[in-house]
């Protein structure tokens, strides 16, 4: 996911795929817990994705 993409949807559907990727996040690491997920760089992706849209929510409330 790129930032760019994100500075181009709304607050809504920020704050949707910010709880979309909370949940994704949740249950990889609970996959990772049981010794289940293979891919573990998914972890990573998808703590970084989380950091891109809480800096694009930050960044929108601080211009307001």
């Amino acid at each position: 996911m790129k930032a760019n993409d994100l500075k181009k949807k709304n607050d809504d559907e920020l704050n949707k795929e910010l709880l979309s990727l909370l949940r994704t996040h949740f249950n990889l690491r609970i996959r990772h817990a049981t010794q289940q997920l293979e891919n573990v760089a998914q972890l990573r992706i998808v703590r970084r994705d989380i950091a891109r849209v809480r800096t694009v929510m930050k960044e929108r409330s601080r211009t307001l």
